[in-house]
């Protein structure tokens, strides 16, 4: 299960690299569009705007480079200024290991399930490392912990929250 899940973190990343790195042409995105996003033709419920997280707006702002064959993030200040401070993020859990309690789980923009949402890359994932096991939920989460923004992450991850717990 943990192969698969690295697996699949590994095809988002090259297909967000992908996506980041070719010019589209005269295609121009509207805004609220394209990874990460939620359609509203889905029959999921789109997260509910909070006051109290971090929005995915402002994590999925994140540009990229290219250096040594790598696509590494270029942070802003906004997402900087996130770096090791206790924050909310809420999201969909896509489980790293198999039961129905997580302690180690990403948190996504989009359900997994939902066949009208464009999956993103890394810009749409944090990695949860919780103190105590969260009950697996297709409905949003709500999670509270450090924060980290990462430069260089050996498995293309640019988000990090650890010492997390959920809430309601």
């Amino acid at each position: 299960m943990k192969l698969a899940a690295i697996a699949l973190l590994s095809a988002l990343t090259l297909g967000s690299a992908l996506a980041q790195t070719q010019p589209l042409g005269s295609i121009d995105l509207p805004a609220g569009s394209g990874p990460g996003y939620h359609s509203p033709n889905s029959p999921f419920a789109p997260l509910q705007e909070r006051s109290d997280v971090v929005p995915w707006s402002v994590l999925t702002a994140v540009k990229t480079r290219a250096e040594k064959n790598r696509i590494l993030p270029n942070f802003g200040l906004p997402q900087l200024a996130l770096h090791q401070k206790v924050q909310r993020v809420q999201g969909f859990m896509m489980p790293l290991e198999p039961g129905e309690k997580q302690k180690h789980f990403l948190l996504t923009s989009v359900p997994l399930t939902c066949s009208f949402c464009l999956p993103g890359g890394p810009e749409s994932m944090v990695e949860i490392k919780t103190k105590t096991p969260v009950k697996y939920s297709m409905e949003p989460v709500v999670v509270e912990g450090r924060f980290a923004v990462l430069n260089d992450d050996p498995y293309g991850l640019y988000y990090r929250m650890v010492d997390a717990n959920a809430v309601k």
